[in-house]
């Protein structure tokens, strides 16, 4: 697999305030790379630099193997970028921004515009200072999506947009994903970057506290266990790896530390099991374990 981004010791201060600390990661070809954290963490002013809209104090940034700050205008050529809050001309129809963007760009797919702004049922007939937050935001996704690009950027691309619609643009991704095509989504919807992303990132305060595939990541947080035996299932609550035990007659429910799994369903069949069932630890299991306290 080719690298299309790769971020090394990235560094960035405005004035006192450190905003990126040492941020390291990369992306792949065909990779959607999922990268989360709260208001304030750092994943905008990671996605500007970039995009090469500002200079970082120190570290490595590239994209397609050129540095971000002196090639950006080779490197646009090849991106798409959706920004969490998309900015239009109050005085033109969403359709004549899109054609503008895509005019921009270097042209686009008409076809696939027509398709998207359908999909995302938007009328193109109406002026722009009329238009939502949400469907400021499909216009963005429109034109984006209606480029053939090397790489996609999306930060918060979906804020203000309805469930049904989220679900349009996910599908989107999906396709853009199985053409080979990298992208990089900053998402506050975990479900969203669960769904979508091989690999996740999560920053915290400037720094990257976590990263790696999701599957990989699992071990860090407990998984639920639902348990039922013909014998006490009380006796379960002493076993090592156990917590936040609670039973109804001979059905139990409890967290369970992932290394121990294998030690409790040992003792588990000592009492006879009727029922075990292991649910794993989501995406929001992981990112809380940052963010708590």
């Amino acid at each position: 697999m080719t690298e299309v981004v790769n971020l090394q010791g990235l560094q960035k201060k405005f004035g006192k305030f450190q905003a990126l600390k040492d941020v390291t990661f990369s992306i792949e070809t065909g990779e959607v790379v999922g990268f989360i954290g709260p208001n304030g963490a750092g994943k905008s002013t990671t996605i500007r630099t970039l995009l090469g809209i500002i200079k970082r104090d120190a570290g490595q940034a590239k994209i397609f193997g050129k540095d971000v700050w002196q090639d950006s205008l080779e490197i646009h050529k090849r991106i798409s970028y959706v920004p969490g809050d998309v900015a239009l001309w109050g005085s033109l129809t969403g359709g004549e921004i899109i054609d503008l963007f895509l005019k921009l760009h270097g042209g686009g797919d008409e076809e696939k515009r027509d398709e998207l702004i359908k999909r995302f049922e938007l009328d193109p007939k109406k002026k722009a200072k009329s238009y939502s937050k949400g469907n400021r935001q499909k216009v963005g996704l429109i034109a984006a999506l209606s480029v053939d690009s090397d790489l996609y950027i999306f930060d918060e691309p979906t804020s203000g947009l309805d469930p049904l619609m989220e679900a349009v643009f996910q599908e989107e991704v999906e396709k853009i994903k199985a053409s080979g095509k990298s992208i990089l989504l900053s998402s506050h919807i975990l479900s969203e970057v669960e769904r979508l992303a091989d690999r996740v990132v999560i920053i915290r305060q400037g720094e990257i506290v976590e990263s790696g595939r999701l599957d990989d990541l699992r071990h860090l947080t407990r998984s639920t266990i639902t348990l039922s035996t013909v014998g006490d299932v009380a006796k379960m609550e002493l076993i090592e790896g156990v917590h936040d035990f609670t039973h109804n007659d001979n059905e139990a429910t409890f967290s369970a530390d992932n290394k121990y799994i294998n030690d409790i369903l040992l003792e588990a069949t000592k009492l006879g099991v009727k029922k075990f069932e292991a649910v794993p630890p989501t995406l929001e299991d992981i990112f809380m374990r940052h963010y708590e306290g």
